[in-house]
């Protein structure tokens, strides 16, 4: 897979935008069109592109991150949570002392959230960037996010941002789509995501360019091991990641000790 780093052109600070190159003031702008188009159709889009193991991804996130079942305070951070896939798997896996925040830019994304959440009274949603939480420091006890880091401008200033807003002892998970391991898989794999992706957002969602740009986006993203270093250069311990499907994605764990 052809994974290219962001790059500074002639002084001016440039990021990725799928296989695209642009200026990183204007990424995020471009970002939010993209989620802007899909909301509404994204959580059927992620069952059709991945056959529902995308369902079987965020379990284990759930599993590995083990929130306590008493009625102890546990607060998540869910970041580009959106459509609450993860924060209520979190919730419904967690006792009753537990509390979580779904952050995201994307205010369509978080209105199909709320729709999706209906009443539940652990749950509130909070509009903001990535790299610049509005929330004090030490203030929870777990930061996850799903298919998100990658959509990030600055990827080290959000990793960053995780580290200062959990608590000493907090745990940081992500979930991404990362570099296939396994011979042939990664192959076959290929040709299915640049493909027959983009061909199923122009049926599903009715708009092929904002799929291609994802499945772009995953080869842009670091490796399993390069990411790992960005995670301990941000001040994070105990990094460790499992690969899923073959590493399709990948999962990493991390503590602020």
């Amino acid at each position: 897979m052809n994974r290219e780093r962001d790059s500074v052109d002639a002084g001016e600070p440039r990021a990725s935008f799928g296989f695209a190159t642009v200026d990183a003031r204007a990424k995020q702008g471009l970002v939010n069109g993209v989620f802007a188009r899909v909301a509404r159709r994204y959580d059927l889009m992620n069952d059709v592109m991945s056959g529902g193991l995308h369902r079987l991804w965020k379990d284990e996130l759930v599993a590995w991150l083990a929130p306590p079942k008493g009625a102890a305070p546990y607060a998540l951070l869910d970041v580009a949570g959106g459509t609450g896939d993860i924060a209520c798997r979190v919730l419904t896996a967690s006792g009753k002392g537990a509390r979580a925040v779904i952050c995201d830019i994307s205010a369509p994304m978080i209105e199909a959230g709320r729709q999706r959440a209906g009443g539940e009274q652990r749950l509130c949603f909070v509009r903001a960037n990535a790299e610049a939480l509005p929330f004090a420091a030490r203030s929870f006890d777990a930061y996850s996010t799903a298919f998100g880091m990658r959509n990030f401008t600055h990827m080290e200033v959000a990793l960053a941002e995780a580290f200062r807003v959990l608590k000493p002892g907090g745990r940081f998970l992500c979930l991404e789509f990362s570099a296939v391991e396994m011979p042939l898989l990664d192959r076959l794999y290929d040709a299915y995501s640049l493909t027959a992706i983009p061909a199923l957002g122009a049926i599903v969602a009715g708009d092929a360019d904002a799929y291609r740009y994802l499945v772009e986006s995953i080869r842009r993203f670091p490796d399993q091991k390069t990411f790992t270093r960005l995670i301990e250069n941000a001040g994070f311990e105990r990094v460790r990641y499992r690969n899923l499907t073959g590493g399709i994605a990948a999962l990493h764990s991390a503590w602020r000790l």
